[in-house]
Parts: C-alpha cells; sequence; structure tokens
C-alpha cells in the first residue's frame, strides 16, 4: 500500500472542504482553530478503507504517549521499584487504562466540537471560572515542563557533563526545534517524537536483557493487591505513580492536535475519525505502558534484588547501574533513554503549553512568541532553583511538580467529562450512560486520590 495518505498535504489526495463544527451549546463560536498553523493540514481521504483512515490518523496519540513516560514517571517509577518489587506494577496497569479512557474522551471532544479543551473551557463557563482554569492550567503546565527540562538537563550532565543550569537553559531552544519542524509540515513533529519513542523502547529492552528480572514475579506483580492500601508508605508511592502518570495538559494537547487531521463533519465521517482517534492513542499508550513498566521492572530487578531500597532520585540510579548489572553500557544506554524522554517531553510540553495559552485567553500574537512565553515560563523557575541549589535541588523540584500537577488534575478531568457529557455539545456523540458513569466516577477517584497526596506531602505526620 502506498503511504502516501500519511505525508504531509502537498504529497496526499486531497478531500473536499470539510463543513464547519457544530456549534450548539456554546455560549461563544469557534474564533481562531487550535494550533491555527498546522489546523486540518493533514488531509484524511473520504471513502477509504478503516486501514486507510488509520494511517492518516496515525501519530497524535505518540504524542500524547510521551507525558506518560516523561522524567516525573522515572522518579516515581524507580522509587517504586526499589522499595517495593514488582507489586506497584498494577497501579502502573491502573492508571494506564485511566489514560486510555480519557484520552479517548479528548480526542472526541476536539472532532465532534471542533475545539480543544481550553478554547471549550473559555467558551462553556462564565469569564471568572474561566480565568480561574486557566491559571490553573497554567500552573499545571509549568509544573509539568519543571520535570522534563530537569529530565533533560539532568541527562545532558550526566551524558556529556555538561553544568545542570546550562543544560536545563538549553532546553529553551526546543522551542526553535518545533518551528522548524511545523514550518515543513506536522508529520515531520510526529514521526521526531515517534523516533525518540521507538529509542526509548530498544534501550529498555536491551536494558531488560541485562536485568533479568524474575518475570514471574513481574506479571504477578500486575495483580492489584490490598496492601498497596492498607500500607500507609507503598499508598504514598502508588498515588506518586498515579499523579506522574495520568497527567493534565495531556487532555488539552490530545484534544488540539487531533484537529491537524483535515476530516467532514457528516456523521459517518465523524464516527470513522473517532474510531482512529481512539485506536492509534490505545495502541500509542499501550506502548507508553512498557516503558513505564519496564522502568519500575528494571529497579525492581536491579536495586530491590540487591538491598539497595534507597534509590529515590534519578542520578543515583545512573551511577549504580553498571556497578550492580556488571554491564559497561547499562548506564550510557539509561542515560540515552533519558535524554530522549526529556527532549520529546519538553517538544509536546512546549506545543501543550501553545494550546492552553491560545484557547483560554484568543491572544493574537505571532506563534514563535506564544511558544516562547510558555516555554520561558518553565525555564526561569527552573533555572532559579538550580542555580540556587544545584543538583541536589532537583529532587525536591521534581515531587513538587508532580504534587501541583495532581492539584490541577481535576480540574482538567471534570470539564472533560462533563462536556462530553453533554447533549447539546456533543449531539449524537454524547457519551452513554456507562461512559458518564465511568468518567465522573473516575473524575471522583482522582479527586480523591490527589487530594490524599496533596495531604501527605503537606502534612507527613498525619497521612503516613
Amino acid at each position: 500500500m502506498s503511504t502516501s495518505e500519511v505525508l504531509p498535504p502537498t504529497l496526499s489526495p486531497e478531500p473536499s472542504e470539510p463543513e464547519a463544527p457544530p456549534t450548539a451549546g456554546w455560549r461563544n463560536p469557534v474564533r481562531m482553530p487550535s494550533l491555527p498553523e498546522v489546523f486540518g493540514s493533514i488531509p484524511v481521504p473520504r471513502n477509504a478503507t478503516a486501514w486507510r483512515r488509520f494511517l492518516a490518523f496515525f501519530g497524535p496519540g505518540y504524542l500524547v504517549a510521551v507525558g506518560y513516560m516523561d522524567p516525573g514517571n522515572w522518579a516515581t517509577d524507580i522509587s517504586g521499584g526499589a522499595l517495593y518489587n514488582y507489586r506497584l506494577l498494577s497501579v502502573i496497569l491502573l492508571a494506564n487504562f485511566t489514560a486510555i479512557f480519557l484520552q479517548a474522551l479528548a480526542a472526541k471532544l476536539g472532532i465532534v466540537t471542533g475545539r480543544d479543551l481550553a478554547q471549550a473551557c473559555r467558551d462553556a463557563y462564565k469569564k471568572p471560572v474561566a480565568i480561574a482554569l486557566w491559571l490553573s492550567a497554567e500552573v499545571g503546565i509549568v509544573a509539568c515542563d519543571i520535570a522534563e527540562v530537569i529530565g533533560a538537563g539532568i541527562a545532558l550532565n550526566l551524558l556529556f557533563h555538561i553544568p545542570l543550569i546550562i543544560g536545563c537553559g538549553l532546553t529553551a531552544l526546543d522551542v526553535l526545534l518545533v518551528l522548524a519542524l511545523q514550518g515543513k509540515g506536522f508529520r515531520y513533529v510526529e514521526a521526531l517524537v515517534m523516533t525518540l519513542i521507538g529509542t526509548m523502547m530498544v534501550i529498555f529492552a536491551v536494558e531488560m536483557v541485562y536485568a533479568r528480572p524474575d518475570w514471574s514475579a513481574a506479571l504477578s506483580g500486575f495483580l492489584p493487591r490490598p496492601e498497596i492500601v492498607k500500607d500507609p508508605a507503598m499508598l504514598y508511592i502508588a498515588l506518586g505513580i498515579l499523579g506522574a502518570t495520568v497527567m493534565p495538559h495531556n487532555l488539552y494537547l490530545h484534544s488540539s492536535i487531533i484537529q491537524t487531521r483535515r476530516f467532514g463533519h457528516e456523521l459517518r465521517e465523524l464516527k470513522g475519525a473517532i474510531k482512529a482517534a481512539y485506536t492509534d492513542s490505545t495502541v500509542a499508550l499501550t506502548l507508553a505502558l512498557f516503558v513505564n513498566a519496564a522502568i519500575l521492572v528494571l529497579a525492581a530487578a536491579v536495586f530491590y534484588r540487591s538491598g539497595h531500597h534507597e534509590i529515590g532520585d534519578i542520578q543515583s540510579a545512573y551511577r549504580l547501574l553498571t556497578p550492580l548489572m556488571g554491564v559497561g553500557l547499562a548506564t550510557p544506554l539509561f542515560a540515552i533513554a533519558l535524554l530522549a524522554s526529556g527532549q520529546n517531553s519538553t517538544l509536546t510540553g512546549t506545543m501543550a503549553g501553545q494550546v492552553i495559552l491560545e484557547g483560554f485567553t484568543d491572544f493574537q500574537i505571532p506563534s514563535w512568541l506564544r511558544r516562547m512565553i510558555s516555554r520561558l515560563l518553565a525555564v526561569i523557575p527552573t533555572l532559579v532553583v538550580v542555580g540556587l541549589y544545584g543538583m541536589s535541588g532537583t529532587g525536591k523540584l521534581l515531587i513538587l511538580s508532580q504534587v501541583i500537577l495532581s492539584m490541577q488534575l481535576s480540574c482538567a478531568v471534570i470539564p472533560l467529562v462533563q462536556f462530553t457529557g453533554d447533549r447539546l455539545k456533543m449531539g449524537a456523540f454524547v457519551n452513554g450512560w456507562a461512559t458518564k458513569a465511568t468518567g465522573w466516577l473516575l473524575a471522583a477517584v482522582i479527586f480523591g486520590l490527589n487530594a490524599y497526596l496533596v495531604y501527605t506531602t503537606f502534612f507527613p505526620g498525619r497521612g503516613r
């Protein structure tokens, strides 16, 4: 089969112009499309087979999956494996199922309404509520970017001995990379992201061979255990894994980048687009599950087995891998995977920051300036902390960033579940009763668990 369907639009057959997205149930019409410079830039051939439509939609799920294997996940997965062996793999699995469900809702919102989640909040709520949600989202994106910037900076320091503060500063240059790639076509951004994900997967497959984990014990770790809830210390780590995995910026991002596909708005075409988007994100997030689980399995097989239960940060894990595994390549491969994770995350974080800034404010400023503003909001506080506290401060900053993300998550999940469950806004694509019930249950559980995480972080003596 020809691959022309998945190439930039100049190399693909163009479908006829789609109809305008629905406007019923919204306070305001769509004023500017999400990510306008790439909106509708990848055509979806009409009357195509399901396979060809899937190929046309192949990509956005992988940009979203990046957030589920970013440096924030590394820190919690390493700590969980070193402390509790394979027992927290069930938490990673549960978090992944939650992510698949919520990302499917985000994709459906973007496809059916022609709005990303930020635009939907702006158009559905009164101004004070929308402003509060915007500020919350900006705090969340800064917290998310801080973890990504630190991860990339640590990787550059470990691999090339670049001072941490300079390495973190260099991550700001990804703005130029995103601009250059999007100028060539959004497919090039997706290709870079998928290449870096593939790099991580190959590296961790090699690390698994070196580590020789107990696969029987690892498989049993995917079964939920009552002790996770009964043991306060284990629950705390589990909540950290959940907070680092289900990330709010991905909901904004997915609802936006799915609109880079140019599809019609007839009922049949929308159904096909939703199905293809679901498949794309489910496959991508399953691959993210492999990477997340591999990090914890590696920590369990190397650190827990050798009695190094105190390993709780990326730098310590890096230093001990080769001595404990007896393989010289173990540490450089680990650092290369971390660099791929950090760079991937900063790329998608930059786009998510733009989606949030544009969606909530409708600012009419150049795209390069929008991206620079969103990137500097994350880089500047990171550089301040690194400059004041050095490498020792990065661990605390990573933990703080995950706590802040936990506080913000419900502010994205609740509107998403509300909008996709509103018949006036979604029409024939409104959530069914089972999806509504599942969505609100997840929203309540996420709110409760993350509230507990925040409580035990600020009042550790009472929660643990």
